[in-house]
């Protein structure tokens, strides 16, 4: 079955990102505009049966919340509703990035450990890059073992970037 997705974008202070949401205004795909074949890649992963993108005819719930957390309210993405496809391993692995607090990051193993398969670091280094729900689902708290800033889709600079906003935010 063809999922329907409405599309919009938000310039943001990290280049301008797209928002897909479904007719219920479920978050279903958050990526920058100059990812977008990393995007179209994910979606035909998640959306097996196809998928048709329209503009969306109004301000989604995630659009506003975007706004309001890249203005400095970083709890306004906290509650809004997502849905993906992905095995369950990588669906284990997005609910435990949602569980890292703005201004914290976790180790790779640490994820690990919280979804109860603490040997599965490699595993979740790959759900993590697979997460089709930037910032959000947000993999760029994901950093390595030795503190150092690794691998994110959007490029280390906006990684970069997001975690100093998280944490002048919050100071």
């Amino acid at each position: 079955m063809t999922q329907l997705l409405l599309s919009e974008t938000l310039p943001s202070p990290v280049g301008a990102i797209t928002i897909l949401t479904d007719a219920a205004g479920v978050l279903r795909a958050l990526e920058f505009e100059d990812y977008h074949d990393r995007m179209e890649r994910l979606l035909r992963l998640h959306y097996p049966g196809g998928w048709r993108v329209d503009p969306a005819s109004a301000p989604s719930d995630a659009m506003r919340a975007m706004t309001a957390y890249f203005a400095g309210d970083l709890a306004a993405i906290e509650a809004l509703p997502t849905a993906t496809g992905g095995t369950a391993f990588q669906r284990a692995v997005w609910a435990a990035l949602r569980d890292v607090r703005a201004g914290r990051t976790v180790a790779y193993g640490d994820i690990a450990a919280a979804i109860g398969r603490p040997g599965a670091m490699r595993a979740v280094g790959m759900a993590n890059g697979a997460n089709p729900i930037a910032i959000v689902v947000p993999c760029h708290r994901i950093i390595g073992r030795s503190g150092m800033l690794t691998g994110y889709a959007g490029g280390l600079a906006r990684k970069q970037w997001l975690l100093t906003h998280e944490r002048a935010m919050l100071a």
